[in-house]
């Protein structure tokens, strides 16, 4: 029998198997595939995971999207019953404000046409009584004014007496 290359080709072929089995490559090869597909299930698990929950909130989002219309419109209903309150309320305000002010000025006026005639009288009188005096000192003389202020003493006295009897 002849050893031809194709017997070394087989020998060598079974040393290189013996050597794979001896090292055992063929079961670090089958635990790097398993984790491999381990790894690959867990990716798998994950991305259902997120597809469902992005799906639930996309669900989600089209409800929101489907109510909007009729949700601004609320809105907008509100804001238009708020600022119609607030405009009517600041009109009553405003109104009150103005009746007090108007009020107040109309008091106010009342008193300085009250203050201006009791000025006008004061200086009216102060007026009258200078005029009186400085008359009876030019016109009367002496005698007829004790002679007139005796007469108008008594009359005052007689008066009196017949106010307290």
């Amino acid at each position: 029998m002849t050893i031809d290359a194709t017997f070394w080709v087989a020998v060598s072929f079974i040393i290189f198997f013996g050597v794979l089995v001896y090292l055992k490559i063929p079961q670090k090869i089958n635990e790097i595939l398993n984790r491999l597909i381990f790894d690959i299930k867990n990716e798998i698990d994950e991305s259902e995971k997120l597809r469902t929950e992005a799906k639930a909130l996309l669900d989600n989002a089209q409800k929101k999207l489907d109510t909007t219309p009729s949700v601004s419109a609320e809105l907008l209903e509100q804001a238009k019953k708020d600022s119609d309150n607030l405009t009517i309320e600041l009109n009553d305000k405003f109104h009150k404000l103005s009746e007090i002010k108007k009020n107040l000025a109309e008091n106010k006026i009342s008193q300085m046409k009250e203050v201006a005639i009791n000025e006008i009288k004061n200086t009216s009188i102060k007026i009258a009584v200078d005029s009186v005096k400085k008359i009876i000192t030019t016109s009367v003389n002496k005698s007829k004014l004790d002679t007139l202020f005796q007469k108008n003493l008594d009359e005052t006295k007689e008066e009196l007496k017949k106010i307290n009897s």
